[in-house]
C-alpha cells in the first residue's frame, strides 16, 4: 500500500490496536511502521520499547517518524557545549538525550527520521544508507548523493543531508539516521550554536557541517514522497508487502510500559544529569564604586551539578566568612541555573554589597 499524506485522516484509522503479541506476529521477515506522534520523547521511547521487547530474530523493522521542533543530543554529549539552551527555552523547543551515541541534531517536521532494527549479527549501517540512497535515486536519478566514511550522506559532495547513530545491544541493535527534506535551516543553525565559553569536557563533540534540504534541490521532494520511497525500497529488499502500519507510541495497551520510558526520557536526571563531568572557567568584571576588578570563576560539574567552585577575588571585596558561605551555597546547585548568563556571583548583591555590579565576559 502506498503511503499517503500525513494529512490523510483515513490512514490514522488504520492504526493497529491489537495486543502486543498479536501485533508483532502479524508479519514475518520485515515490518514497516510509522509513528502518528510528533513528540520527540514518545518516538525515542518507541525505539527503546522495540529494542527491549521485540524478537528481531523473526522480523526486522523499519520505524519512520518525525518530530515537532526539538534538539536531540547523543548519549555521551554535553548540552551546554552543543546548543543554545536559552534560545531553546525562548522558542519552546524541546531538548532530548537519546540512548545512542553520535552528535547533536535538530528535528522539525521537515526532517525525516529512520530507524532500522535488526539483530546485532545482522546490523549493517552502510547497507541501510545505501537503501536510502537507492530510494532517493529512484525518485530523482540525477541527484548527486553519496555516503561518506563517517556514514553521513552528502548532497553535491559538500552538503550534509543525513547524520547517523546507533545502539548495539547484546543481541539486538538499531541504526537511526536523519534526512533533511525541508527543515528550518535558520533555526537549526541558531540553536546548534553554543554561546557558553570556557567549557572543558571529554564529552563527545559534534562535528559542524554545511547542510542543505532536498527540497532546495528539487521542490517535489516532500517528506511524504521520500518516506514512501524509502518504505517501498525497504519492502523490495526484504521481500515484504509495501504496507506501512501506523502506530501510536502512547498506546499502553499495545506497548505495555512505554509511558514510563517516555517519562524517563523527559527527566532532568536523564537530559542533564547524564552529562559527562566537565569544568567551567569564566571571567567577570566586578565594579564597586569607581574600582573595577577581573574575577575568575572556576567550577567542576558532575551529573549536571556543581561539585567544586573557586572564585578568585580580593579579601577586601568579600570577607572570608561570606566567601565561604557563597561558595558553599553554590555546591550542589543545578548547572542550568548558571547557564542563563546571570553569573553566580550576582548573589554578592545580597551579601552586604549593594553597590557591586557584575558583568560576565570572555576570558
Amino acid at each position: 500500500m502506498v503511503l499517503q499524506s500525513f494529512k490523510n485522516c483515513l490512514w490514522r484509522s488504520c492504526v493497529l490496536r491489537t495486543p502486543k503479541a498479536c501485533f508483532w506476529s502479524t508479519a514475518s521477515g520485515g515490518l514497516i511502521i510509522q509513528s502518528v506522534s510528533n513528540d520527540v520523547y514518545q518516538n525515542l521511547a518507541m525505539e527503546d520499547w522495540i529494542h527491549d521487547h521485540v524478537d528481531l530474530e523473526k522480523q526486522q523493522i523499519l520505524f519512520l517518524w518525525r518530530n515537532s521542533p526539538a534538539v536531540v543530543i547523543g548519549r555521551h554529549q554535553n548540552p551546554w557545549q552543543e546548543c543554545n539552551l536559552r534560545l531553546l527555552r525562548q522558542k519552546n523547543i524541546k531538548l532530548a538525550r537519546r540512548r545512542s551515541g553520535g552528535g547533536t541534531v535538530y528535528h522539525d517536521l521537515g526532517n525525516v527520521n529512520l530507524t532500522f532494527f535488526t539483530t546485532r549479527k545482522k546490523y549493517e549501517r552502510m547497507g541501510n544508507l545505501k537503501l536510502v540512497l537507492k530510494a532517493l535515486k529512484a525518485l530523482r536519478p540525477q541527484l548527486d548523493v553519496h555516503v561518506t566514511d563517517r556514514y553521513d550522506v552528502l548532497l553535491n559532495k559538500q552538503y550534509k543531508i543525513s547524520g547517523t547513530a546507533a545502539k548495539l545491544g547484546r543481541t539486538t541493535a538499531y541504526h537511526h539516521c536523519t534526512l533533511l527534506c525541508n527543515a528550518d535551516k535558520f533555526v537549526l543553525s541558531s540553536v546548534l550554536k553554543s554561546p557558553y565559553k570556557g567549557l572543558k569536557s571529554n564529552a563527545t563533540a559534534s562535528v559542524p557541517a554545511s547542510v542543505k534540504n532536498l527540497f532546495e534541490e528539487d521542490a517535489s521532494l516532500t517528506s511524504e514522497i521520500i518516506l514512501d520511497a524509502i518504505a517501498k525500497e525497504y519492502a523490495v529488499q526484504h521481500q515484504i508487502d509495501h504496507h506501512i502500519t501506523l502506530i501510536n507510541p502512547a498506546d499502553e495497551t499495545l506497548l505495555p510500559g512505554i509511558s514510563n520510558k517516555t517519562k524517563e526520557l523527559q527527566t532532568w536526571e536523564w537530559v542533564y544529569g547524564k552529562t559527562p563531568k566537565f569544568s567551567v572557567s569564566t571571567c567577570l568584571n566586578m565594579t564597586y564604586e569607581d574600582s573595577v576588578l577581573d574575577v575568575k570563576v572556576n567550577m567542576d560539574v558532575k551529573h549536571g551539578r556543581i561539585e567544586a567552585c573557586n572564585i578568585d577575588l580580593p579579601e577586601q571585596w568579600l570577607p572570608p566568612g561570606l566567601y565561604s558561605e557563597l561558595v558553599k551555597s553554590l555546591i550542589g546547585r543545578l548547572k542550568p541555573l548558571l547557564a542563563r548568563h546571570n553569573c553566580c556571583l550576582n548573589h554578592g548583591r545580597g551579601w552586604g554589597h549593594p553597590k557591586l555590579a557584575l558583568q560576565q565576559r570572555r576570558c
